[in-house]
């Protein structure tokens, strides 16, 4: 059965959301700094209370299961709370869920020790640290199959050398969830493990924090590490050596969705902005909202919107159906690709229809032309994720004769021909 509505229950939770966000969340992020930052005591005393606010209406890290702490929602039911929480920065933090502490937590919970979860993942849940996913090499992106980090076993210790890049969180981690080779002789995916590494390990260092855009360097955050020596005990690896290609699906496939979720946010606060300013602004000719220009940019970005919307929800619904990302790939992969094009085509409309203003540094439009290129890239290039869709697709379709195809006319007209008349034989046979 098809339907379009949220049950009456969810949906007041949704309303509540909606509110507290605009009211009490959104504020935060014009007078905070990074919600990474567990150092900064000011914000947390402004923090914690709605974090209670939001644990007391049971919509805590509600992507963990009840024994983590979470109401294990399905992807549909994140996708509505986190089109709402997208709208600010803080959000996801005052509501347990910020990247990508949500993903480590998954991963840790699911290939966690008993000893590994009560060290990392229990005060990772409590909002106490931040953490860091740090996969990436500056050689080789986010192919994992050329990655060169290596992690050699020696007596009860691995140690760990190499470099990655653009470690998202780096400098306000407690620990990092790091991705190296292990057995070079193994196939591409199997050839990797997933270490626990704890922040201030000697031998790592990260060399410099990129920043995204024009950010200044005292707000960069992506951070270029250097492994030199890095001494892990042997219990620190998740899970068994050679999985961690698959510990990874476990937290990309969920990630993917839920960066488009968040930026539907972002989209319509681009779009509102957009048409608030056609109703407000007046020229010579008159008010914005009455040209057609301004018209055309106007429809044209709400049908995007929904068209994004509709296909995030559908994958969402088929994530919850399946579980199974594998399942899924294409309708994943189709979200990775449509989410910068759209996320870009509207907020440059926005920008454009605000004139000077809307370039300005006044504005919010720049800082969200940079994100787009960012969903772009982050969790893999679009054009990879194009190459995946394209293959699930091809992989259904059967081959048609290979001179005209199956769309050939003469040849579907001359079988229609002969369908016809046998049909009209057994007619006449049956008088």
């Amino acid at each position: 059965m098809w339907d379009f509505e949220t049950e009456p229950g969810y949906q007041r939770d949704l309303d509540w959301v909606d509110a507290f966000v605009r009211d009490e969340v959104e504020p935060l992020d014009l007078v905070l700094g990074d919600p990474y930052d567990k150092t900064d005591e000011r914000a947390r005393r402004l923090v914690r209370p709605l974090q209670d606010q939001v644990r007391e209406r049971g919509l805590w890290a509600c992507h963990l299961r009840p024994e983590l702490g979470g109401q294990g929602y399905g992807q549909v039911r994140l996708a509505l709370l986190n089109e709402l929480l997208g709208r600010s920065r803080w959000a996801p933090s005052v509501f347990g869920c910020q990247a990508p502490d949500s993903g480590n937590a998954e991963i840790l919970a699911r290939y966690g020790t008993e000893e590994q979860k009560a060290r990392y993942l229990q005060p990772l849940l409590d909002g106490e640290i931040s953490s860091c996913y740090s996969m990436t090499e500056p050689h080789a992106g986010a192919d994992p199959t050329l990655f060169t980090t290596r992690a050699v076993r020696e007596g009860d210790e691995w140690v760990i050398d190499g470099e990655k890049w653009f470690s998202s969180n780096a400098r306000h981690a407690a620990f990092l969830l790091v991705m190296v080779v292990t057995n070079p002789e193994a196939g591409p995916h199997r050839s990797m493990s997933m270490f626990i590494v704890p922040a201030g390990t000697p031998g790592l260092v990260n060399v410099r924090d990129a920043g995204i855009g024009t950010e200044s360097p005292e707000h960069s955050s992506h951070g270029y590490l250097r492994f030199t020596g890095v001494r892990v005990p042997a219990e620190n690896l998740l899970g068994e050596p050679g999985e961690a290609f698959a510990i990874a699906q476990t937290r990309l496939g969920g990630g993917r969705i839920h960066h488009g979720m968040r930026t539907i946010a972002q989209m319509r606060r681009a779009f509102d902005l957009m048409t608030e300013r056609a109703v407000s602004r007046t020229t010579r000719h008159g008010r914005l909202a009455e040209m057609q220009s301004t018209q055309d940019k106007i429809a044209e970005s709400w049908i995007d919107i929904e068209q994004f919307r509709l296909l995030l929800l559908r994958t969402a619904w088929l994530i919850d159906k399946h579980q199974d990302y594998r399942a899924v790939r294409k309708d994943i992969a189709a979200v990775k690709v449509a989410m910068p094009r759209v996320y870009h085509d509207v907020v440059q409309r926005a920008m454009h229809l605000h004139g000077a203003l809307g370039i300005s540094n006044e504005m919010p439009f720049s800082a969200m032309m940079v994100d787009a290129q960012v969903m772009a890239t982050a969790d893999g290039p679009t054009e990879v994720h194009r190459q995946t869709l394209a293959r699930q697709v091809l992989r259904d379709v059967a081959p048609g004769e290979p001179l005209f195809g199956s769309g050939h006319l003469p040849t579907r007209t001359e079988a229609a021909r002969r369908h016809v008349a046998a049909r009209l034989e057994h007619e006449v046979a049956a008088l």
